[in-house]
């Protein structure tokens, strides 16, 4: 399971890596780093319907991209003016002017700064006049309803195409991946470790080729229309647009994409090559898993910082200019960022000498639990209730933590217990030592021991050790040792206590007070009956019931039976099983009643757990024996889960009495 998930996530990232590749790849790309723009020299672009047609520069109080904006404005109304084009060059006191015959609308002004070198003023005005007739004339034909049907014949066939190549690229590559499944898919192939490489580079091209089949459909479809033309053009100059700078360089928001995508990039990159070095290399080292990791992840961390600077330095970014940065976060990390720089410090240590490993079962202050996971920052402890717990991992190294599976997992427990007073302690001990050495998940190497602690003020005081070899059990092993050694004291006839305590007073008078006293207030006597033959009798008195026991009687075959392994002295194959049954039912049975869960009511039921509770007391044996009891019930028909579809357990399950088909 872990390795489908390993995979499915290696399969992600190298999909989101060609998502990244593609799109860097057929995205319009400018220069990597813009200069700081010389106000002088300064071009801005005339545009036609999102298509640049030539550059102009500043002109007195007017900005270039000032004037390039009034021209193309002028453009566009000439356009839909609908009339003949009709450009003319006219010079007046050294200004030569584009105007339109038709409109009589100037459309714009030639200076000097706006000529290409070489040529004269008047010169560049007719090569432009040209240039501009030629677009005016495409951006009205472009507007004719005949174009746009044509245009959208074309788009909807396009689409169509499109469509066909997306799915046919699919074909091709299921094809592929059965074509070298059936080649590499054998273990004895000697390119079989290849296998699940190949098939993601063959995903990764067939991603790459789709991303880029629409992106080029894209692109020629908004190219047929003037109005998504101009759209896409605005969008593209938005993002070319210069946003950060840094030093004499500008970048715009398009550049800090694609650095940001670089980064993206190089990182699953890195992974993959991490990856590659861990399966290939480190695992033919013979080292074991935990120092495979850290040395994977010290080189993706190395080959991730290098990758970086290398990056930076193609962007046109000075490293050196990043000091300033550096220190900045160095004072960061010594007040804000010290915590979690002391935990990131922290888990390195921990991977390193590894005091504490996955699977563990540890105490770190009042947390008990097994380690999950160990991450850069913290640890992950699930506790005995199951519940997840995320420590910071400095606590691991600053405060003490008990590893019961550090070097040897064998361990030792103890079991205070008091006797009375007069008790013998041969019995006690063989009593205690029973109850141990008949207990499956007790070693028998170190033997169990039984201390005398000494005398208490109304006990013996008595210790059981014995040792474990799962550490995480040790509150069930207790627990079911406590059971069996209250069941082992009733059978040798030893009685625990309870705390007595003797108040002494000495005084001489208070002997004469207490005897005036009762004296005082003692009750009249009772008026008895006469009889004729000169006899009395005491009134009859109504005897007390005392209440029903929950405990079975000791020759009850559901408390006694043959010499069994169990140390309740009874066998399973002994239980009168339609005897405990009606005695489940009875008065002092199970509390059956309806019970509710989210949106549902289940009727007459009872819950797993209370019916081992009543198992424990009737039957005076462990809660393993007493679930393999409930068990063989529902194996025998005698209850039922209420959906049919958990077997018998010691928790918040319902169960009755009747099919579930019949309790419905």
């Amino acid at each position: 399971m872990q390795g489908r998930l390993g995979r499915r996530r290696s399969k992600g990232s190298w999909i989101w890596l060609g998502v990244l590749a593609m799109l860097l790849t057929v995205m319009p790309m400018p220069t990597l780093a813009q200069s700081a723009p010389d106000l002088s020299a300064a071009k801005a672009p005339v545009v036609l319907d999102g298509r640049e047609l030539f550059a102009i520069g500043n002109s007195g109080n007017f900005t270039a991209e000032e004037r390039a904006d009034i021209i193309n404005t002028a453009l566009l109304a000439e356009v839909e003016s609908g009339k003949p084009v009709d450009l003319t060059v006219a010079q007046d006191n050294n200004s030569i002017t584009l105007r339109s015959q038709s409109t009589d609308r100037a459309l714009m002004t030639v200076t000097q700064g706006d000529v290409l070198p070489g040529l004269s003023a008047y010169s560049q005005a007719l090569v432009w006049q040209q240039d501009l007739e030629m677009a005016i004339r495409r951006a009205r034909l472009e507007r004719s309803p005949r174009y746009v049907n044509e245009a959208l014949l074309f788009a909807a066939g396009v689409l169509l195409a499109a469509i066909a190549g997306h799915f046919g690229l699919r074909l091709f590559a299921r094809i592929a991946n059965r074509q070298v499944t059936r080649l590499l898919g054998h273990p004895a192939s000697p390119l079989h470790p290849w296998e699940q490489t190949i098939k993601l580079f063959i995903q990764l091209a067939l991603l790459g080729f789709q991303t880029g089949l629409w992106v080029a459909v894209g692109v020629y479809v908004t190219d047929l229309f003037p109005h998504l033309r101009s759209g896409r053009y605005k969008i593209f100059d938005l993002l070319n647009a210069p946003v950060v700078s840094l030093g004499d360089t500008y970048y715009s928001a398009l550049q800090l994409l694609l650095l940001l995508g670089f980064t993206v990039g190089l990182w699953f990159a890195v992974r993959a090559l991490t990856r590659l070095f861990k399966a290939y290399v480190l695992a033919r080292t013979g080292a074991d898993s935990a120092m495979q990791e850290v040395i994977a992840v010290l080189t993706q961390y190395i080959l991730m910082f290098l990758g970086l600077i290398v990056l930076l330095q193609i962007w046109g970014l000075d490293v050196g200019s990043l000091a300033i940065l550096a220190s900045v976060l160095g004072v960061g990390i010594g007040f804000g960022l010290q915590n979690i720089a002391n935990n990131f410090i922290s888990g390195l240590i921990i991977t390193l000498e590894r005091p504490i490993q996955v699977g563990d079962f540890v105490k770190v202050g009042e947390l008990v639990g097994v380690v999950d996971r160990i991450g850069a920052r913290s640890t992950e402890i699930r506790t005995l209730d199951q519940v997840t717990i995320i420590v910071p991992n400095s606590r691991f190294l600053e405060s003490e933590v008990i590893n019961w599976n550090h070097g040897n997992p064998v361990s030792r427990i103890k079991l205070p217990l008091g006797v009375a007073y007069g008790s013998e302690i041969e019995r006690v001990q063989a009593a205690l030592l029973e109850a141990a050495k008949e207990h499956p998940d007790v070693l028998v190497s170190p033997t169990p021991q039984v201390w005398f602690k000494g005398f208490g003020d109304s006990a013996l005081n008595f210790e059981l050790l014995v040792w474990i070899g799962e550490p995480k059990k040790q509150d069930r092993i207790k627990s079911d040792l406590y059971y069996r050694i209250e069941v082992n004291l009733r059978r040798y006839g030893v009685e625990v206590p309870f705390p007595q305590r003797d108040l002494n007073v000495r005084s001489p008078n208070l002997e004469a007070f207490l005897g005036r006293w009762l004296q005082d207030h003692a009750p009249a006597p009772e008026p008895q009956l006469y009889y004729p033959d000169g006899a009395t009798r005491d009134r009859p008195s109504t005897p007390i019931s005392p209440d029903p026991q929950l405990i079975l009687p000791e020759r009850s075959p559901l408390a006694v039976g043959a010499h069994g392994p169990f140390p309740c002295g009874f066998s399973l194959e002994d239980v009168d099983l339609t005897e405990l049954v009606a005695a489940m039912q009875g008065e002092h049975g199970v509390e059956v009643r309806d019970r509710r869960y989210l949106f549902h009511v289940y009727p007459d039921c009872f819950v797993g757990s209370e019916a081992v509770e009543w198992l424990l007391q009737a039957l005076r044996c462990s809660r393993d024996e007493a679930l393999e009891v409930g068990q063989r019930l529902m194996d025998e028909g005698f209850i039922y889960h209420v959906l049919d579809e958990h077997p018998f357990r010691d928790g918040y399950f319902f169960y009755t009495f009747q099919k579930p088909s019949q309790a419905s």
